[in-house]
């Protein structure tokens, strides 16, 4: 299938599965004519690469972590590969520190609304 195809299939568009190639996450077969060429592989890839970027995963982690994830039915399901606990470990910090610095932001604008709307209007 070509790209406008895989676009249709997957929900994504074409300039977005280009990047995901340029990033290393599709490698698509390239016809004579430099046509890129998806299978339904590429389709699988895909909604992985959508699930892991929904994880909050950068797409450098996801190139690293995509062989290491198949489908059991319509479920994506992770095989302990090397590196993968360490890194799924590392996204979790570093997304749990970003959840903190958002909650401390939330709390200073809580505050500043707060002391807003007891003045009187």
């Amino acid at each position: 299938m070509r790209i406008g195809d895989l676009a249709r299939e997957t929900g994504v568009n074409r300039r977005l599965l280009r990047y995901y190639e340029e990033q290393g996450l599709l490698r698509p077969a390239r016809l004579p004519n430099g046509y890129r060429e998806y299978g339904d592989a590429d389709v699988t890839a895909v909604r992985h690469i959508r699930t892991l970027l929904a994880a909050g995963l950068p797409t450098v982690v996801i190139a690293r972590l995509l062989d290491c994830v198949h489908d059991d039915g319509e479920r994506m399901v992770p095989t302990a590969c090397p590196g993968m606990v360490a890194s799924l470990r590392r996204e979790r910090r570093r997304i749990a520190a970003s959840i903190e610095r958002l909650q401390t932001s939330q709390e200073a604008l809580d505050s500043m609304l707060a002391t807003v709307l007891k003045q009187p209007g």
